[in-house]
Order: structure tokens, then C-alpha cells, then sequence
């Protein structure tokens, strides 16, 4: 951890401040949005948003929806709906972390579409970035030094191009 130094990243930015409401709930504000991150009530919180690792399994869930439909919509497959269920499990905090995914696509696609839209699935970019690691950097800032602004820089959506670009010359295009 680095002290009193502020850390100059270009990155996509969230800012998280607590709201004194209850012990654990905090507003997040990511880009334009702003949301509410608690605990359950079992637990002491308000029981008002989701949990850290509800978020993790929704970065998840939504960035393999999302590039499974850029995929599907560039192919122009006929795929209607997908849904996906997505299960974090861990025995302990030093322990290995399990995500299961479950998809279940919508549309007349034929088993080749399916199996691609499968291989897919897991070059989505927050798949990749669970898969190989991430290094975390943190500093203390003084008081009124922390940058108040929250930055969505799209790099999300070119991460995801740049996967679906790779897919389709790499291996099988249907």
C-alpha cells in the first residue's frame, strides 16, 4: 500500500461513498448511474442492494449475455432471449473461488450456432479477467485529494469487440 501518494491511473472509474445508512450500505456511482451496495438484513445491513459478490456474479452474468448478443447480432443469428443464472461459491477466504454459469439461449439457432455461442462465452472480458488475475494497487489519499469524478470510459464494450473480432478469425464462423 502506498501512503499519502496519489495514484494517476486512466482507467474506468467508480466512486463509493457510505450513506449512514445502516453499517454497510454505500452509494456507487459508475458513469452516468448511481446505485445502492448493502448487506442482507440477516447480517446487520439494510438488505437495500446487492452484495460485492452478487455484483461480482452480475459483472459475469451481463458481460456474457452482452457478448453473446454482439456475437449472435453480427452473425445475424436468430437468437430471441438469453438468460443466464450465475452461482459464486467459496469455502473460506483463502479458498478458491467457483463461479457456475448456466445459459439457456432463445431462438432457432442450430447446435453449431449454440456451441459457438458457447465458445464465446467464455472470451467475454470479465470471464477472462476472473480466469487470469488481477494485481489490485492501493493508496491512501488525504482528505479532499480523492478525484470526486466517476469515469466510464467504454472500454468494456472494446473488449468485447475485440473478443468477438478474435472469434470470428479464429476457428469456425457459421
Amino acid at each position: 500500500m502506498v501512503m499519502n501518494q496519489r495514484v494517476d491511473v486512466v482507467g474506468e472509474t467508480i466512486v463509493i461513498d457510505e450513506t449512514k445508512n445502516g453499517p454497510f450500505q454505500l452509494k456507487v456511482r459508475a458513469g452516468s448511474s448511481t446505485f445502492i451496495v448493502d448487506e442482507p438484513i440477516g447480517i446487520g445491513g439494510l438488505g437495500s442492494g446487492p452484495n460485492p459478490y452478487d455484483l461480482l456474479s452480475a459483472a459475469l452474468g451481463t458481460c456474457s449475455v452482452m457478448t453473446m448478443r454482439l456475437y449472435a447480432s453480427r452473425k445475424k443469428w436468430p437468437l430471441e432471449l438469453i438468460r443466464v443464472k450465475v452461482t459464486h461459491r467459496r469455502s473460506g477466504l483463502d479458498a478458491i473461488d467457483t463461479f457456475s454459469r448456466e445459459i439457456q439461449l432463445q431462438g432457432s439457432l442450430s447446435d453449431e450456432q449454440q456451441h459457438k455461442l458457447l465458445e464465446i462465452v467464455s472470451q467475454c472480458p470479465v470471464h477472462k479477467t476472473i480466469e487470469r488475475g488481477s494485481e489490485v494497487v492501493t493508496s491512501l489519499v488525504f482528505s479532499g485529494d480523492l478525484m470526486d469524478e466517476a469515469v466510464s470510459r467504454c472500454e468494456h464494450m472494446r473488449d468485447m469487440e475485440q473478443a468477438c473480432d478474435q472469434a470470428e478469425t479464429q476457428g469456425t464462423t457459421f
